[in-house]
């Protein structure tokens, strides 16, 4: 019997992200030099209280079913976050915690939006949110954020992209793929135009709130203007700056009512996160945030290492992130030149597949991200390999011909 996939599956894409990976992973198990710059992940471990707490709580015996959407004593954790580090307000019964920062905006989707309502995403944008959009029933409107801008939406863009059917914006700073930034005078501006059009809620993805450089602060939506409090998911999780990406721990802080209808989607789907996770995460949340100097000092040296080599590489242009662990690298140039086994190079998926076979750096094509030709590279792996990356790059793009 051939197995027919569903329409709503038929409308996404396997993540671009984890395939590239999954392949450098596949390539060196079969014994290829491959070097990894794809997955958004840090190398750092997660620190030694938060893996004491985990310990503690499986000698504790906290094995069992939880609440759906987390324990009290995570959620009381949660709530505690907002108000010291955002001046956010919430109630226990505001607050939703679900197995990896994913599901929070999967459940927020498909608890909210019916066929035709509409989702704008800045573009480049992180490879899940169209495809979860439309898994939910929803149309995702692709707002660009201009290169010449620092890949950051311009009011008049976000207005253009708005009408009637408009359900959410989502609105991600530092961004993944660009790690730009935005300050709280551009956030203020794009907030006027949501202020304009009451109907639309926004969901801000803070995941890399705690990984900036030179000086740069993270303010989210709410925070900076408090009349869209109401209108706010503002969600986050432990993943990037506590190195607990296998964990999968994400939370949301937002209206009741909406978080009631994602906890009623976590009931008759994932049902609760790993409890020894939630006890993990609220070590994390309410311990010692001193490390992070030391790993953001690692993750600035390792961009500027980066951001050199690709000023140096023929053809590669880049701008500096504010944020994150990742460089969005413009290679419009090297479009239409020849690779070194022979094939003329036409998009930034061909560029980035032979950049894999000649020089073994996996890297994802910016096509995934919604903005090509161009390519996002993680600069969150040891110092070694993004040495030697670098120089692979850099050979690689002074042997294609014109």
């Amino acid at each position: 019997m051939k197995i027919v996939p569903s329409e709503a599956l038929s409308r996404v894409q396997p993540s671009a992200t984890l395939a590239v990976t999954q392949k450098a992973r596949e390539l060196k198990a079969a014994g290829v030099d491959v070097i990894g710059l794809g997955a958004g992940e840090p190398d750092f471990d997660t620190p030694d209280h938060i893996k004491d707490a985990a310990i503690a709580a499986i000698r504790a015996n906290k094995t069992r079913y939880t609440a759906v959407d987390g324990i009290p004593e995570l959620k009381a954790a949660i709530t505690a976050k907002f108000k010291r580090e955002n001046g956010l307000d919430y109630g226990l019964d505001q607050v939703t915690v679900a197995p990896g920062g994913k599901p929070i905006l999967f459940n927020a989707f498909t608890a909210t939006l019916n066929p035709g309502d509409e989702v704008v995403i800045p573009a480049p944008y992180w490879v899940s949110y169209p495809d979860m959009v439309k898994l939910a029933g929803g149309t995702p409107v692709i707002a660009p954020a201009k290169v010449e801008n620092g890949f950051k939406l311009t009011p008049a863009d976000l207005d253009a992209a708005i009408n009637p059917k408009t359900k959410w914006f989502v609105f991600n700073s530092p961004s993944n793929p660009t790690g730009a930034g935005y300050t709280p005078e551009e956030i203020k501006a794009l907030t006027e135009v949501l202020l304009r059009h009451p109907h639309v809620m926004v969901m801000t993805d803070d995941m890399y709130e705690h990984i900036v450089y030179d000086g740069f602060t993270v303010k989210t939506v709410a925070q900076v203007e408090p009349r869209l409090y109401e209108r706010t998911l503002t969600t986050n999780g432990v993943s990037k700056a506590f190195s607990m990406t296998g964990w999968r721990i994400g939370y949301a802080g937002g209206p009741k009512d909406l978080i009631k209808a994602m906890g009623k989607v976590i009931s008759q789907t994932t049902s609760n996160a790993c409890s020894i996770s939630q006890w993990a995460a609220v070590a994390a949340l309410e311990g010692p945030m001193d490390f992070l100097k030391a790993r953001n000092d690692a993750f600035r040296a390792r961009r500027d290492r980066m951001l050199a080599d690709i000023a140096e590489a023929d053809g590669l242009h880049a701008v500096t992130p504010n944020g994150a662990f990742y460089i969005f690298v413009d290679c419009s140039e090297a479009i239409g030149r020849t690779a070194p086994h022979g094939k003329r190079l036409e998009t930034d998926i061909e560029f980035c597949d032979a950049l894999l076979e000649a020089e073994g750096v996996a890297v994802v094509p910016g096509t995934a991200f919604g903005s090509a030709p161009a390519f996002r590279l993680s600069y969150a792996t040891d110092d070694d390999a993004l040495i030697e990356a670098g120089q692979r790059i850099r050979r690689f793009c002074a042997g294609l011909s014109k």
